[in-house]
């Protein structure tokens, strides 16, 4: 079920709000062209800056336009213990079918940190946890030694890999087990990660190009590597684009220019200059998404 192109769903704003019509709309276009699985609320999301009411209110939006077509992995991740709990238990309640969970961000904990946060939240519900690792944003970084200790748990059953370590794959397997569900959650790499074993990839590029992720996805999970290259080729301006600032505005911006949705985030991410903005026009260029 966890393998492919997931897309770490942007958020969709206006006045401020949630833009619920257009947060469906993105679910369609995402669904149509073949995208594997949605991550909603994800820190692409924005989930930092939503209230616990849209938090949960996104959710339930996903799973209900979803409509069982594609598995749901909501983002209910927290640097408070508590607040992970909440928000995992209701993503259990709504239908998820999986939980993304962030490691702690600004809190800095220990190893024996990491696990006990991991290890309440696990034992708070029944579906599966993916845990997210990305040391760029949240300081730390989980060791193997802690994610095999974890994976003797019921309901943890993989990671998102946002380290950028490509042999870490290798190691992660080894390490942890075979069976130990490896997604990158770095675009500009997951080619390298799946040639190393990877079964996928929660993806920020996939929200604008998902037709182009999830073909590059079934050629990779085919071992189809060469084929999936040209692919890849294709997007790399775009992953490089899509993260030269703050994430998501770079997205939000490539999303308006598809009509997607607007390009408003929330501070204090800021919409991006117009230096970025002509390289993501190049870049969609490039992959044929724009004339």
């Amino acid at each position: 079920m966890f393998k492919g192109s997931f897309t770490a769903l942007i958020t969709p704003f206006k006045n401020g709000k949630f833009d619920e019509a257009s947060f469906r709309s993105l679910i369609d276009f995402q669904i149509n062209s073949g995208t594997h699985g949605l991550v909603p609320t994800g820190t692409t999301g924005e989930s930092p800056t939503l209230s616990h009411d849209e938090h949960i209110r996104i959710v339930e939006v996903c799973i209900e336009q979803a409509n069982n077509k594609v598995p749901i992995i909501a983002g209910t991740g927290s640097n408070s213990t508590d607040e992970a709990i909440y928000l995992t238990k209701h993503a259990e309640k709504a239908g998820a079918d999986a939980a993304l969970v962030v490691t702690p961000y600004y809190n800095k904990p220990s190893q024996e940190g990491l696990l006990q946060h991991f290890t309440e939240i696990a034992n708070s519900v029944n579906i599966p946890i993916v845990i997210y690792n990305i040391p760029g944003r949240s300081v730390i970084d989980m060791t193997n030694e802690t994610m095999a200790k974890l994976y003797k748990l019921k309901n943890i059953i993989g990671v998102k890999d946002a380290t950028g370590d490509i042999p870490r794959v290798y190691s992660t397997k080894n390490d942890v087990g075979e069976d130990y569900i490896l997604l990158t959650g770095d675009d500009s790499t997951t080619l390298a990660f799946m040639t190393y074993g990877g079964h996928g990839a929660i993806s920020v590029t996939s929200n604008i190009a998902p037709k182009l992720c999830s073909e590059f996805q079934n050629l990779c999970i085919d071992k189809k590597f060469y084929e999936a290259s040209i692919i890849n080729d294709q997007l790399m301006p775009l992953h490089r684009a899509l993260f030269l600032e703050s994430s998501p505005g770079p997205v939000k911006y490539a999303a308006s220019v598809l009509g997607l949705c607007s390009e408003e985030v929330r501070l204090p991410v800021t919409t991006i200059s117009k230096e970025t903005k002509e390289t993501i026009d190049s870049a969609l260029r490039h992959a044929s998404l724009i004339d």
